[in-house]
């Protein structure tokens, strides 16, 4: 009688022909799969996983560009600070005021404007300080400012103490004190930001106007335009529309850049101050 063919001998078969050798079935073979290749049951599965990682998810593939399709993956990002308007373009005009070095600003406009740039300040975690020879056009404003908090402070003109400005606790200091304001005893310094309002441009403007870093300018009269444009060297096309200016609408320029900001106060900003107005 032939002996069964075994494993061991179908492997040799197998590596003296050259071939990979399929399954031979054995005298015991029952036509039952091996355990191995039997579906599990989910207590089973559970077992079989390894402790700490939980179930493998599904599989993916590689999210996977190329060097130009990186290129165009990008986020608009702008200076952080106060938004003061919409410009022509209707883009966010952005005022930049805790800065980590000295800022001098100079706004020749009404109260109404440098309220607004008050409480936006505010509203960005700054301490607002107001130096001002009528508290009394202050109060209400400070009052609601913070909901309740204590993040604007009015003073009489001359007594402004120190505010130890950080990058923490940068200060805002607005200086409202008419056409002719003395020095002032709080200076600009890093984290701290100085605006010295000015009612119009009087003759001792240009002094003011010369040192800012930031000049912005509402509606004046055609006798003022030409104090500002020897000043600030502002393009004839923009002087021509500066005494026709909107009530809300300011010219923001330093030596190099010059841009129309239109304010547009939200529905807080109007039931506390009104509607725009250039003159108090």
């Amino acid at each position: 009688m032939s002996q069964p063919t075994t494993v061991t001998d179908a492997g040799q078969h197998g590596r003296s022909t050259g071939r990979t050798p399929a399954h031979v079935a054995s005298p015991t073979d029952t036509g039952v799969l091996p355990v191995a290749h039997q579906p599990q049951s989910p207590q089973q599965q559970r077992r079989i996983v390894s402790p700490g990682f939980g179930l493998r998810g599904p599989r993916r593939n590689r999210h996977v560009v190329t060097a130009d399709e990186l290129a165009a993956v990008s986020m608009p990002i702008g200076d952080d600070g106060v938004i003061i308007g919409t410009d022509p373009e209707s883009q966010p005009a952005v005022l930049g005021l805790s800065r980590p070095t000295a800022f001098d600003i100079v706004l020749v406009g009404g109260l109404w404007l440098a309220q607004v740039l008050t409480l936006r300040a505010a509203a960005t975690g700054a301490r607002v300080g107001v130096e001002t020879g009528r508290p009394q056009a202050w109060q209400q404003l400070a009052q609601a400012a913070g909901g309740g908090q204590q993040c604007v402070t009015v003073y009489p003109v001359g007594r402004v103490p120190a505010q130890g400005p950080s990058v923490s606790s940068p200060v805002v200091l607005i200086r409202d004190c008419g056409i002719r304001p003395p020095r002032g005893r709080v200076t600009s310094l890093p984290w701290q930001s100085v605006v010295t309002v000015l009612p119009f441009v009087g003759e001792h403007a240009p002094r003011w106007l010369a040192q800012a870093h930031l000049v912005g300018i509402q509606r004046i009269s055609p006798q003022e335009t030409e104090i500002v444009r020897d000043t600030l060297g502002i393009p004839g096309e923009h002087l021509e529309l500066l005494p026709t200016l909107h009530d809300g609408v300011a010219l923001w320029c330093t030596r190099k850049h010059h841009k129309f900001v239109m304010t547009e106060p939200t529905d807080a900003e109007t039931g506390l101050l009104g509607v725009a107005r250039r003159m108090d």
